[in-house]
């Protein structure tokens, strides 16, 4: 069990919990944090994430590719897909790194891209 929520930065790389239980016999993911810390995340504590994959085989719209590994915290070639979910906070098991600049703006134009129709 959980002893400490790992408060959320938009961009932190952080590991949760698949499926997303608190049980044992899940599997541990990346994820990325896409909402902001302020506006959500520590008046709610739940985050908007984004998943991190290594499947390269299976291509979705708007995936952004890691360029910068060793920031992320990521151990291989990765790409943030706009699988987006919400999960509290309670959940995330560690934070391993947050993107780098260049990263970070090729995720938030993938993010502006995909709700634009709200804007």
């Amino acid at each position: 069990m959980r002893t400490r929520t790992v408060i959320c930065e938009a961009f932190d790389v952080v590991v949760v919990p698949f499926p997303f239980t608190d049980r044992a016999t899940s599997k541990r993911r990346p994820a990325l944090v896409v909402s902001d810390r302020a506006a959500f995340n520590s008046r709610i504590g739940h985050a908007v994430l984004a998943m991190i994959t290594s499947a390269a085989h299976s291509a979705w719209p708007l995936d952004v590719r890691v360029t910068d590994l060793k920031a992320a915290g990521l151990p291989s070639t990765s790409v943030v897909r706009m699988k987006l979910f919400t999960l509290d906070q309670e959940l995330v098991i560690r934070k391993v790194g947050s993107l780098a600049a260049k990263d970070r703006q090729a995720v938030a134009a993938a993010v502006r891209t995909l709700l634009k129709s709200l804007a």
